[in-house]
């Protein structure tokens, strides 16, 4: 694994190429000298996080307010759960 370090003006100035040193390792981006923010491939990215999502990553998503939830009528729907 290669891990490189880009300033954040050098990152403006050629994201390209950020992104193939990405295939190779973490991108630190730097904002005067110090690290904020990592790029990562999607694939590292997924296998860091197991590949899963929280509920509330899942719902936070972007566009989901504009969904509609339709539920079939004549289907009997789970029982409330008892957390008494």
């Amino acid at each position: 694994m290669t891990i490189t370090t880009v300033s954040s003006r050098e990152f403006q100035q050629n994201a390209n190429q950020a992104q193939k040193a990405a295939r190779s390792g973490p991108v630190f981006i730097t904002n005067r000298g110090r690290t904020a923010h990592v790029l990562l491939s999607y694939e590292e990215y997924q296998r860091i996080t197991g590949g899963r999502r929280s509920i509330v990553e899942a719902l936070s998503m972007p566009g989901l307010e504009d969904t509609e939830l339709e539920i079939p009528r004549g289907h009997t729907l789970p029982r409330p759960a008892d957390l008494s």
